[in-house]
């Protein structure tokens, strides 16, 4: 206590208590201004990192661990964050007069190497990655190209890591600017090495400043590649392994890979290869696919070629063939085999199934169809042409290995009949699809005319689709005399191969009209709020009435009216006496197997329908369009 009292007492001699307050003042200020000059040269860089998203962590990440970590337990993942730093200190890199942009690329010099690519221009970014050998990495460097290589160390000792990294010096730009290597300059130091446990691995790393395509004038460049944090919580380094996400459904199986992907269409078989002299592996699996959007139904399936998926072997042995063709957009193997050419079939097994799996890839994708029907691609070909801008590959007969860096076999599908689940990858809906449908077609009309607007001046269009061969309308021309007199347009036409031509009638129509049976799934095409009506035959077709037209219609936005006629109305009456049990009791003929029903309630039954019993359903369609 002393002693403070003596030194406020030397202190108070020395100065006066107004010069005190100033000492005090600037002691403070001096204090902010070293800390402030600590803050500046120790800053941390906290800007925006434009490349720094999944794509560049992850692939920067592999860089320096090509043995990534992974963990037994998923909730302690391994976190590798990274930043990658560029400052040019001189002026502005020279650009072209309507480049603005420039961009950054950074290439690992091995047989399969990554490639990130990050433009800069007005604050957006861009990236995307490629697979490179070690013949195209040197082809694939522009003009006006600075590379640099450094070296890494990283050691992992006891889950204590270390790492020291070596760059080029600053003096060092006279290198750069006297380089010889044109064009461009080359600017190159050691490789860099990672040593975890008992594996070491090596790898070179460079990186390449693009200027537009120009020479830089300015070369002065200081780059610093900063790792911020490398925190594991592994209990083991394990090397990761990519395989095929294959799905086995109610109703399909497919399987998405992507990597170095090779088909045999000679053998039916896809191969996912591994390459273990560049750390890419795969696990080691196999799968049978029939590439069919109607598993469980052994009559279609049978019809089907069995594709075998498989995936970890060895590129470099002979158990996986040579590339032959190789192209740049993925691809999609599926069957036209089935029940291909009913046209019920055609679009809940495979137009739509189509649809879901390709459209994501906005017709950059390649068709490999198995079970070719010649018939069926002439009758489809504006939607295969809206799906892909590619040429279909008859992949059965083809005699060349086909090389792809994405394929999916098989095709994904919904278990319902004729509908899309909204809530599941890809997010697609059944308006999304009849409004492509519409697209395909150029179909014009949007929406089911409503009477009450137009004042009368327009009738409704009714369509009544007629039949040829069975579960015929026997008094077409009676049922059409009486939509007429009740205020129908009616349109009498048949469901045909032609599908441009049946697009553009049903869309114009208000009410489409017909007997249970594979035209009436031209309700696709039926505008907005339009009606359908289905006339449901005896042999108890209740649950197929429901399962394949009604539940479906609701999805599309239709609304649905149903007619099920009675036994005097079936032409089953004149074939079989009243007590036979084909008419007392169908689902006796039903326990007798699919067959046995088909060909008596499908193949043999017509329709007299009954005009007065029917008349109330057109009447209540009509209020229906009122409203």
């Amino acid at each position: 206590m002393g002693q403070k009292t003596m030194y406020d007492t030397i202190f108070a001699r020395s100065f006066s208590r107004y010069d005190q307050k100033k000492l005090g003042y600037g002691a403070f200020l001096g204090c902010l201004l070293i800390a402030l000059s600590f803050c500046t040269v120790f800053k941390p860089y906290l800007g925006p990192l434009p490349v720094c998203k999944y794509p560049l962590i992850y692939s920067l990440s592999a860089l320096i661990f090509p043995h990534s970590v992974q963990t037994k337990n998923a909730l302690t993942p391994c976190i590798i964050s990274t930043m990658l730093r560029i400052t040019d200190s001189s002026s502005s890199l020279k650009r072209r007069a309507n480049d603005t942009s420039s961009s950054i690329r950074m290439i690992v010099n091995e047989t399969s190497s990554s490639e990130i690519e990050v433009v800069e221009a007005n604050k957006t970014s861009s990236s995307n990655e490629t697979i490179l050998s070690n013949d195209a990495i040197s082809s694939s460097i522009p003009l006006s190209v600075v590379n640099v290589t450094f070296s890494t160390n990283v050691t992992m000792r006891n889950g204590t890591i270390s790492s020291n990294m070596s760059l080029p010096a600053d003096d060092d730009d006279d290198r750069m600017s006297s380089s010889k290597s044109t064009p461009g300059i080359n600017y190159t130091s050691s490789s860099s090495n990672v040593a975890m446990g008992n594996d070491t691995i090596s790898s070179n790393m460079s990186v390449s400043v693009l200027s537009g395509g120009e020479q830089l004038k300015n070369r002065r460049l200081n780059l610093e590649l900063v790792i911020l944090t490398l925190i594991f919580y592994c209990p083991d380094v394990v090397q990761e392994k990519k395989k095929p996400i294959c799905n086995v459904e109610a109703r399909t199986e497919f399987c998405a890979m992507n990597g170095d992907i090779r088909i045999d269409g000679k053998s039916s078989t896809v191969y996912m290869a591994a390459s273990p002299k560049t750390g890419i592996l795969v696990e080691n699996s196999s799968w049978i696919i029939r590439p069919y959007a109607r598993k469980g139904d052994e009559e279609a399936m049978n019809s089907v070629t069995k594709w075998s998926v498989k995936s970890g072997v060895d590129a470099y042995t002979a158990a996986v063939p040579e590339c032959e063709q190789n192209h740049r957009v993925p691809a999609i193997i599926f069957s036209l085999g089935g029940y291909a050419g009913n046209n019920f079939h055609d679009y809940t097994d495979i137009v739509i199934p189509l649809y879901l799996t390709s459209r994501q890839f906005d017709g950059e994708v390649k068709f490999l169809i198995t079970n070719k029907n010649p018939w069926w691609i002439n009758k489809f070909q504006n939607v295969l042409q809206q799906l892909s801008r590619y040429e279909l590959i008859d992949i059965d007969r083809e005699q060349h290995v086909h090389c792809f860096t994405g394929v999916i076999v098989g095709l994904k599908r919904n278990p319902k009949e004729l509908s899309i689940d909204p809530s599941k990858s890809p997010y697609y809906s059944m308006k999304d699809f009849r409004q492509f449908l519409k697209s395909a077609y150029s179909l014009k009309k949007d929406t089911a005319i409503k009477i009450r607007d137009n004042g009368g001046k327009r009738r409704p269009r009714l369509l009544l689709l007629s039949r040829k061969r069975t579960r015929v309308f026997t008094n077409t021309n009676d049922i059409a005399r009486m939509a007429r007199r009740l205020g129908y347009k009616v349109v009498v036409a048949e469901a045909d191969s032609n599908v441009a031509r049946v697009a553009e009638i049903v869309n114009s129509c208000d009410v489409m009209m017909g007997v249970h049976g594979a035209g009436l799934t031209n309700m696709v095409f039926l505008p907005e709020n339009a009606i359908l009506i289905q006339i449901v035959p005896i042999g108890g077709f209740k649950w197929m009435a429901r399962t394949d037209f009604e539940e479906p219609s609701k999805g599309m936005n239709l609304r649905y009216l149903e007619y099920e006629i009675k036994t005097e109305e079936s032409t089953l009456i004149q074939q079989y006496p009243p007590e036979h049990v084909v008419l007392s009791n169908p689902y006796s003929i039903q326990k007798q197997g699919w067959n046995a029903f088909k060909s008596v309630y499908l193949q043999k039954q017509n329709v007299n329908l009954d005009i007065n019993r029917f008349r109330p359903i057109l009447l209540r369609a009509i209020e229906l369009l009122h409203q």
